[in-house]
């Protein structure tokens, strides 16, 4: 069993940056893939970005890239969601996730085992 807790959420204005925190106390999970997902009201849950923890290999939605980055601390067993230039649709509940997807399938919701209790990220125009 994986628990994953999820911090830095907030209310933001666009253009302001943000940085989501995805902790694993007293795991020594290691070798999963990490994903942060996120899910806008009224809309299904989506792929943001995920990180291969061994390697460090990293993938982006297309409506991040170049925005965000995702980030591990192998001491802290921690990931990281750096958000730059928020913009008002990027306004969701944002979800860490931990799994062992086969290659290609990091953006898939269920090829993920372990869920966060998720954030909530607003930001306004």
């Amino acid at each position: 069993q994986v628990q994953l807790v999820e911090s830095g959420g907030g209310l933001v204005q666009a253009g302001d940056s943000l940085r989501l925190s995805c902790a694993a106390p007293g795991s020594t999970f290691r070798t999963d893939t990490r994903g942060w997902f996120r899910q806008a009201p009224g809309k299904e849950r989506e792929f943001v970005a995920a990180i291969i923890w061994t390697g460090g290999s990293t993938y982006y939605a297309d409506s991040v890239k170049g925005r965000f980055t995702i980030s591990r601390d192998n001491a802290k067993n921690t990931v990281y969601l750096q958000m730059n230039s928020l913009k008002p649709e990027d306004t969701a509940v944002y979800y860490c996730a931990a799994g062992l997807p086969s290659y290609g399938t990091w953006s898939r919701l269920r090829e993920y085992d372990y869920w966060g209790q998720g954030t909530q990220v607003t930001v306004s125009s």
